[in-house]
């Protein structure tokens, strides 16, 4: 007799579930569920009326640089889409789309984020702040004529971001010190290296801001 015949004759008369009983009802199982086209969960149903699919829109209010703008968005819409193809606010740079350079950078409730890891609808009852926002119509705000003064970039594309991270720490930080500069901007990558002159723009832009 083989092992497992042996063992379905001990384990018979006893109530107890054998090997090949156990493996032959996960079998008739998984036949069911795809004869059904189904998963067998009492939660299944009710799950798939929550989920949206990907291309569905709903409505959507976000209140940006003082403006209200009322929107059809999909829900996998992130908030850099919606800036830049959306509503033309171009000076929010795409970057590498994953978090990582800073490029992107908006200021949310006032705190520096990076829009493509922000989905549009995490935003919606915030006040967004994008590049655009820190100019008095065609006049460059305290931040933005610091980089001009100190020459704070060179090719440019990382500036947008790094400018929104600086005012971030304006905000919340008057009179920051190199040090605080540095670890305030230590979420946008520069490329070209110009991370000196970034430092003494923030420096010159606290001065800017105050008055001075």
């Amino acid at each position: 007799m083989k092992e497992d015949d042996a063992d379905d004759a001990t384990r018979k008369g006893k109530g107890r579930m054998t090997r090949r009983g156990f493996l032959g009802t996960l079998g008739l199982g998984a036949a069911a569920a795809t004869l059904s086209g189904k998963v067998l969960s009492p939660t299944s149903a009710a799950a798939a009326t929550e989920v949206m699919a990907a291309q569905d829109t709903t409505k959507l209010t976000l209140r940006i640089n003082g403006r209200t703008h009322r929107l059809l968005v999909e829900p996998r819409w992130s908030l850099l889409y919606v800036l830049r193809d959306r509503l033309g606010l171009t000076g929010t740079k795409v970057g590498c789309e994953r978090g990582e350079c800073g490029a992107c950078t908006v200021l949310v409730n006032h705190v520096p984020r990076y829009a493509c890891l922000t989905l549009a609808a995490e935003a919606e009852g915030a006040e967004i702040t994008t590049l655009e926002g820190l100019m008095d119509g065609e006049k460059l705000g305290p931040v933005q004529e610091a980089f001009l003064e100190q020459d704070a970039f060179q090719c440019g594309y990382c500036t947008p971001g790094q400018i929104m991270a600086v005012e971030g720490l304006l905000r919340v930080k008057a009179n920051p010190s190199v040090e605080e500069i540095r670890k305030g901007v230590s979420g946008n990558l520069c490329r070209c290296g110009a991370y000196n002159h970034i430092f003494q723009a923030a420096l010159r832009a606290a001065e800017l801001r105050r008055g001075k």
